[in-house]
């Protein structure tokens, strides 16, 4: 009886731990055969200084890792022909409307349709704020952040491949973003610590974090519309993009990405305008 008690434990220990296994994405990747498009266009108004220092650091990665990157800031790079060249699209720190025109908007969402990856640094959910389908791509849209401060961020999900081997609850001087029509699709795997923010700006916190208490979402993934979605809000400083730590960061989530964009099926895109109702 022992020894079929014995068995049976592990037959379920085996069953478990192969099925965990399982709940996790892959994300082995093939870096030479990933090519990524930065795009740094900003619209009218606030543009962050750390958007070149992003560029270079992205730039450093490719070089280390063997994939090929593209930069610009020429909305005219937006039709599909040209996008069905990228694994992913990265935009760092963009902000506000950075289309020229609602057919570049219809050839970025028909990308990501097609199975395109996008990955987004720090003031993305500002990109675009009054575009209903992106607001949902990224997660919401951007409402207001207290001022740049020390603060902690709390790994939420530990089995998540893009926080390996991060702190679990990482101390560092960044903002805390609060959206507004948040997305109900996005899946948190890191959060701001509310309380280790600076109490001075409380009146003005409480309102914003509503309906989250204790934390609120700081780094997200989602599939969305056919593609592959990695947020990060972090990253306000340039010397972040100095930081080993906070480009082991950006680049797992990169890989995140990568590895589940797999080929484009333009068969699949069917928005014919910019506010085509998601099926």
């Amino acid at each position: 009886m022992k020894l079929l008690s014995y068995f049976a434990l592990f037959c379920f220990l085996l069953f478990s731990t192969t099925a965990f296994a399982q709940a996790q994405p892959s994300t082995q990747v093939d870096w030479k055969k990933v090519n990524v498009l930065v795009y740094t266009k900003n619209g009218k108004g606030y543009v962050h200084d750390n958007i070149p220092h992003a560029v270079k650091a992205i730039q450093k990665l490719s070089q280390e890792k063997g994939f090929k990157v593209d930069v610009t800031d020429d909305p005219a790079a937006f039709t599909e022909k040209n996008l069905a060249k990228y694994t992913f699209l990265l935009f760092p720190s963009t902000n506000n409307d950075v289309f020229d025109t609602d057919e570049q908007r219809v050839a970025f969402r028909r990308y990501i349709e097609a199975g395109g990856g996008f990955v987004g640094l720090h003031s993305v959910t500002g990109t675009e704020r009054n575009w209903k389908w992106f607001k949902a791509l990224v997660g919401g849209t951007f409402l207001w952040h207290p001022k740049f401060q020390p603060l902690k961020v709390k790994v939420i999900d530990k089995d998540h491949p893009t926080v390996q081997g991060l702190p679990e609850v990482w101390e560092r001087a960044d903002e805390c973003y609060f959206l507004k029509e948040l997305y109900p699709g996005i899946k948190v795997v890191m959060a701001h610590d509310l309380s280790s923010l600076n109490k001075e700006e409380e009146d003005k916190i409480k309102p914003a974090s509503v309906p989250f208490a204790d934390y609120y979402p700081a780094v997200w993934h989602q599939n969305f519309d056919g593609g592959t979605v990695w947020i990060t809000t972090l990253g306000h400083a340039k010397e972040s993009y100095e930081d080993p730590m906070f480009m082991k960061h950006v680049l797992q989530g990169m890989q995140f990405v990568a590895s589940q964009s797999k080929k484009l099926d333009f068969t699949k895109s069917y928005a014919t305008a910019r506010d085509t109702p998601l099926p």
